[in-house]
């Protein structure tokens, strides 16, 4: 078996955001956040949810799912480079870093 090494630039970021994509519900809510006017309530946003992003809460309550779950399942795919966050008063928005996803996708097609 090879084993990685320093020269193989990307490996380590390929593996985290593969490991971050790898659950069901992160990938959903990835999908989600590339169409946000369509699948959150725009009308109860407090800010533009293209702009600056989609508020947690609301991502909370489309998933039905525990706020600690949730803010967890943002924060690894904040860290893989998916997602951005921003603060809002006391709310954290997340939206996609779409240029991040297009390093990443360049750096699958030149790795395999």
């Amino acid at each position: 078996m090879t084993t990685r090494t320093e020269s193989e630039p990307g490996v380590e970021h390929l593996l985290d955001v593969f490991k971050a994509l790898a659950n069901p519900v992160r990938l959903q809510v990835l999908q989600w956040l590339r169409e946000p006017e369509r699948h959150f309530p725009v009308e109860r946003a407090i800010a533009d949810p293209v702009e600056v992003g989609v508020c947690v809460s609301h991502i909370q309550e489309k998933l039905g799912l525990a706020q600690s779950t949730v803010s967890a399942y943002m924060a690894s795919l904040q860290r893989a480079g998916l997602v951005r966050a921003t603060r809002v008063g006391k709310w954290t928005h997340y939206k996609r870093d779409e240029a991040r996803i297009a390093e990443f996708v360049a750096l699958l097609g030149h790795s395999l």
